[in-house]
């Protein structure tokens, strides 16, 4: 039984502090993400105390039955299904959680805001600006919660370098300047997967890891007014995944690289690739101000190389070092002792917490969590930039 703010309170657990809500979970995909996300909601009962909400995993929806039965047995879902109707159709279901591949963003996302399901998608939020926009005016006009997920907008270094930012500490920003890059397709041998087919996955490199780095900046900053940009396929042919002995057209981008103006007059540059030799899961961005600079790398997640002209003269020699892990500092109150780092899928703990808090007192998403505005937001960005090596790297004006 749902009450009129889409949770259930049949089930509900006890707490010293009152009843907890319970909150049916129904899943679609069951692989990188899937496991991301499940893992993040099994620490919430125990590690966010008291959470929120207790997430109950319901239902998950995967297109092969034998592996998507053995990930509900593996994440803990009383039951699974191959049609993510089913997952709509399901009364105990009043998340969508959306980790499906680009190509069933859109059409599951609407199906379930206008159920009544509030939905919370993985990014890039659909393959082009109208699929994202068209999610995102289906979740309004259905008034559920939605969220991108945008997860390194929940890593406490990065929420740290948000305050800084606001507080006025780098006073007038001037740079950002970032780049993700991996080195996971390099090899010519590696299989036409998903992602390197545009009917399914919309963009390359840049909406896989460009877009991260595009919301941080839209998150740090603010919005983008122009953009130039250049896009570069390095290998067109691979071999099919289910017959290595043919190839298939790749038809995304291996990497791009971009100049950006932002409406408060800073400039910025991003670039984002797959075939940086070396580079596992490099995210790093550093933004310059008239009064500091801070710098971030996602390997070393629990750190934020900052400089501030008025705490730290220059004879103090430069940036220093801060470890974010202090009793104060951004979610820290339920992790640990100061100094006993956390990981990369701790962010997802945080960005589920927030959105199911978000149902359950009704609080806005928006600004700490990214919005389907925001993942439409920045899918007109990459359109932008896109457009731009199109037309031999031009100015695009960015206009939502």
């Amino acid at each position: 039984m749902a009450d009129d703010v889409g949770f259930t309170t049949m089930g509900s657990v006890s707490d010293s502090m009152g009843e907890i809500p319970s909150i049916g979970i129904g899943m679609l995909g069951y692989a990188f993400m899937g496991k991301a996300h499940a893992n993040g909601y099994k620490k919430l009962a125990y590690m966010m105390y008291p959470p929120a909400a207790n997430p109950v995993l319901v239902n998950i929806a995967g297109r092969s039955e034998g592996p998507v039965a053995d990930a509900a047995r593996r994440f803990g879902f009383q039951r699974h299904c191959t049609d993510w109707r089913d997952l709509i159709s399901d009364s105990d279901v009043q998340v969508l959680d959306n980790g499906g591949p680009n190509n069933l963003h859109a059409e599951p996302s609407i199906a379930a805001a206008k159920a009544g399901k509030h939905v919370i998608c993985e990014k890039p939020l659909g393959r082009n600006p109208d699929e994202s926009r068209a999610m995102l005016e289906a979740a309004e006009a259905a008034g559920i919660k939605h969220m991108c997920g945008f997860n390194y907008r929940f890593v406490p270094a990065i929420v740290q370098a948000r305050e800084l930012i606001q507080a006025g500490h780098l006073g007038d920003i001037f740079h950002f300047r970032a780049r993700y890059c991996q080195e996971w397709i390099i090899d010519p041998q590696f299989p036409r997967v998903w992602r390197l087919n545009k009917k399914v996955a919309g963009s390359g490199a840049l909406g896989d890891l460009g877009a991260h780095i595009i919301d941080l900046a839209r998150f740090l900053i603010g919005e983008p007014k122009a953009v130039n940009g250049l896009l570069k396929t390095f290998i067109k042919e691979r071999p099919l995944e289910d017959d290595s002995s043919k190839t298939g057209p790749v038809d995304v981008d291996d990497a791009f690289v971009s100049i950006f103006e932002f409406q408060n007059g800073a400039i910025g540059t991003m670039e984002a690739t797959r075939f940086a030799m070396g580079r596992k899961n490099l995210n790093t961005f550093e933004i310059n101000g008239s009064k500091g600079s801070i710098s971030f790398n996602l390997e070393r997640l629990n750190e934020l190389e900052v400089f501030l002209a008025d705490t730290q003269p220059s004879q103090a020699g430069g940036f220093r070092n801060v470890l974010v892990t202090e009793a104060d500092h951004p979610y820290w109150e339920h992790w640990w002792p100061h100094g006993h780092i956390i990981g990369w899928e701790h962010t997802f703990a945080h960005e589920l917490h927030h959105f199911l808090d978000c149902i359950v007192n009704d609080k806005d998403v928006a600004p700490l969590g990214a919005t389907f505005e925001d993942g439409y937001k920045c899918d007109v960005i990459m359109d932008s930039i896109a457009r731009s090596s199109d037309n031999g790297g031009s100015r695009v004006e960015i206009s939502y």
